[in-house]
């Protein structure tokens, strides 16, 4: 199986997200984890799993103002040119039976706070085509920079290991023979 881990992070974040999820595949699949810059300059090219995570701003996707603004935060270099958004805008549309799913990082107190890189992900996915194979997912961190908050690195981790069994029930089920009744 060909997983494609696609991440945007500002503050390393969701990057660090992003791993946890490829390690919850643990050999179960080829899996490629990039970012979103790297994955730009990519030719489309088919995977059974196409998952895609950013950062929450502004109570979505980021963009290019919000990215300029993160950037502002922080001493490490940070891309603004391109995030999430602005790749599955030009991305092409998906071929039949393309899976994929959704991940983002967001703060996590108050609880109350609204929006979701995830579910925005999440909905531009399946116009272009995609299945999801799994709800949206939000990963907590603590304030803006982060660290990410205890326990959602496993919990991140976990999530990929049921995006891996479900993967492979679904293979499965695509090479069992029909059964006439």
């Amino acid at each position: 199986m060909q997983v494609r881990i696609v991440y945007e992070s500002m503050f390393g974040n969701t990057a660090e997200v992003a791993e946890a999820i490829a390690q919850g595949f643990d050999g179960r699949a080829e899996v490629q984890v990039m970012g979103v810059v790297a994955a730009s300059e990519l030719p489309d090219l088919p995977v059974d799993l196409l998952i895609v995570g950013g950062p929450t701003h502004a109570f979505g996707l980021s963009r290019a103002r919000t990215r300029l603004d993160a950037a502002g935060q922080t001493d490490e270099p940070v891309e603004t040119e391109i995030g999430i958004r602005e790749w599955l805008q030009d991305a092409s549309p998906a071929p039949e039976g393309a899976r994929a799913a959704a991940f983002g990082t967001k703060v996590g107190k108050p609880p109350w706070l609204p929006g979701s890189a995830a579910r925005g992900i999440g909905k531009r996915l399946k116009a272009l085509g995609y299945q999801l194979t799994d709800d949206p997912q939000d990963f907590f961190v603590a304030g803006t920079p982060g660290p990410v908050v205890d326990g959602e690195i496993d919990r991140a981790r976990a999530w990929g290991e049921h995006l891996a069994a479900t993967e492979m029930q679904a293979a499965e089920a695509a090479r069992r023979p029909e059964v006439e009744g």
